[in-house]
C-alpha cells in the first residue's frame, strides 16, 4: 500500500494534462522512428526525389524536443494545460513542415493532423481542444495552398504507379489512425469503467456510514434509557441469589448476574469510546495485553470457545495506543468467528498477530463452513447467520477504513474463513520498549 505507487498509478490511469504529456512523449519518439524509416524507404527504395536534408532537419528538431520533454517529465514541477498545448503545437508545426516538403495536402499522411485533436479531446477542456483544432485546420489550409510537390507523384490521368503510391500512403495513414484511436479510446473506456466501479464503491460506503451514524445515534439514546432498568435487574438478581445461593437456580442466577454486569460494562465502554474520540486519546497497552484482553472478553461471551493466540515473542514489548472503536471491532470479528465455528460443530478460533512492513496485522480464523458474498459485508448490513444483524463486520470495516487500514475476508487453508485486519503502525503509534 505504498502511497507513492498508488498516486503514480492513479495518475497514469487518469486523463489529465500530465498523463497526456507522457502519452505524447511516447508517441513523439515513435513518430521520429516512423518518419525516419518513411523518408529512407521513399528516397532510397522508391527512389523518389526528396529534400532529405530539410526532412531530416525537421525530424532532428522533433527528436531533440522529445528528449527535452522526457527530461522535463522527470522534474517535480506540475504539468499545466498550457504546457501540454505548447507540446501539441510543436508536434503540429513539425508535422506540417514534413508534409509541406512532401506534397502538402495531397500527401496521404495529412490525416495525421487529426491525431492531436483526438488526443487532446481525451484530457483537455473543450476550449483547449477548440484551439488545437483551429491550429490543425489552419495547417491543413496552408498545406493546400503552399507545398513542395513530389516529382512524379502528381495524379496525371490514370497513372497506375502514381495512384498505387497514393493508395499505399492512405493505407498506412489509416492503419496508424486505427491503432491510435483504438488504443486511446479503449484506455478512455477502461478508465471510465474504473471510475464507475469506484463511484459505486464510494456510494455504498457512504450509505454504510449513514447507517452506522443512525445506529450510533439510536445506541446513545438506548444506553441512556437502559441504565435504569439494568440497575433494577441487578438489584433483583442480587436479592434472588441471596435467597437461592445453591442448586441449579443459583447457577442460573449467577450466570444472569454476570451477563447483566457485561451489559453495564458495554454501556460504560460506549460512553468511554465517545470521550476518547472527543479527546483524541487512546489507551496505551502492549499488543499482547490488547489481544489477550479481547480474547478474555470473547470467553465471557462464548465460554465454550477454545481461543488460540499466536503472538511474536516480543509482543509484550510492542506498545500501541488503541484508537476508539478498535477493541470493539476486534471483539466483533472474534465473536463472528466463534459463531461460525460453533455452527460447524467446532469450538476453535485462531488468532495471529504480526508486523508486515508498516502495517500491524491481526488474522482471525474460524473453522466454519466458509462465507459467501464476502465482498458485500463491508458496505451492506447483511449477515450469513439467520439471527445476525449484519452490522458487526460493517462496523469493523468502517473502523479499519477510518484508521487508514483495511479488512479482507478470504477462504482459509483447510476450510473455514480468515479475516485479515490491518492498520498502519502510525495509526496505533507503535513503540517497542
Amino acid at each position: 500500500m505504498t502511497q507513492q505507487r498508488t498516486s503514480r498509478d492513479a495518475d497514469r490511469r487518469s486523463f489529465g494534462p500530465a498523463a497526456l504529456a507522457r502519452t505524447l512523449a511516447w508517441l513523439r519518439l515513435c513518430a521520429v522512428l516512423g518518419q525516419t524509416a518513411t523518408v529512407v524507404f521513399v528516397g532510397r527504395y522508391l527512389q523518389l526525389p526528396l529534400a532529405e536534408a530539410a526532412l531530416f532537419g525537421g525530424i532532428g528538431v522533433l527528436a531533440a524536443f522529445g528528449l527535452a520533454v522526457l527530461w522535463r517529465l522527470r522534474q517535480p514541477w506540475p504539468i499545466t494545460t498550457t504546457e501540454v498545448m505548447a507540446h501539441i503545437g510543436v508536434d503540429t508545426v513539425v508535422l506540417s513542415w514534413l508534409l509541406y516538403l512532401t506534397g502538402g495536402a495531397s500527401n496521404p499522411f495529412v490525416g495525421l493532423l487529426l491525431m492531436p485533436i483526438t488526443l487532446a479531446a481525451t484530457a483537455l477542456k473543450l476550449r483547449d481542444v477548440a484551439v488545437i483544432a483551429a491550429l490543425s485546420c489552419a495547417a491543413y489550409l496552408v498545406l493546400m495552398q503552399w507545398n513542395v510537390p513530389l516529382a512524379g507523384t502528381q495524379l496525371e490521368g490514370t497513372d497506375a504507379r502514381t495512384f498505387g503510391l497514393h493508395v499505399l500512403g492512405m493505407a498506412a495513414s489509416f492503419a496508424i489512425s486505427a491503432v491510435l484511436l483504438g488504443g486511446f479510446i479503449s484506455r478512455l473506456a477502461e478508465a471510465l469503467r474504473e471510475k464507475q466501479v469506484e463511484t459505486q464503491r464510494i456510494r455504498e460506503r457512504a450509505l454504510r456510514d449513514e447507517g452506522i451514524l443512525a445506529i450510533a445515534t439510536q445506541a446513545a439514546g438506548a444506553a441512556h434509557e437502559l441504565n435504569t432498568p439494568l440497575s433494577t435487574m441487578r438489584t433483583l438478581v442480587a436479592e434472588l441469589r441471596r435467597e437461592h445461593p445453591d442448586g441449579v437456580l443459583g447457577e442460573d442466577l449467577a450466570l444472569l448476574s454476570s451477563q447483566l454486569e457485561r451489559c453495564r460494562e458495554t454501556l460504560r465502554e460506549l460512553v468511554a469510546v465517545g470521550k476518547a474520540q472527543l479527546e483524541q486519546a487512546g489507551e496505551r497497552v502492549s499488543v499482547a495485553d490488547f489481544v489477550n484482553g479481547c480474547g478474555d472478553r470473547l470467553q465471557l461471551l462464548r465460554p465454550e470457545i477454545l481461543y488460540k493466540v499466536t503472538l511474536p515473542d516480543d509482543a509484550s514489548e510492542w506498545i500501541v495506543e488503541v484508537p476508539a472503536g478498535l477493541r470493539h471491532a476486534v471483539i466483533n470479528l472474534l465473536n463472528n468467528a466463534a459463531e461460525a465455528s460453533l455452527a460447524n460443530d467446532s469450538a476453535e478460533v485462531d488468532v495471529a498477530v504480526a508486523r508486515e512492513g508498516a502495517q500491524l496485522v491481526l488474522r482471525v480464523r474460524d473453522h466454519g463452513r466458509g462465507i459467501a458474498h464476502a465482498d458485500r459485508l463491508g458496505t451492506r448490513f447483511e449477515s450469513s447467520k439467520s439471527t445476525g444483524l449484519g452490522i458487526g463486520f460493517a462496523l469493523a470495516d468502517a473502523t479499519a477504513e477510518r484508521l487508514g487500514g483495511d479488512l479482507v475476508i478470504s477462504a482459509a487453508d483447510g476450510g473455514g474463513t480468515e479475516t485479515r485486519l490491518s492498520v498502519p503502525l502510525q495509526s496505533v503509534r507503535l513503540t517497542i520498549h
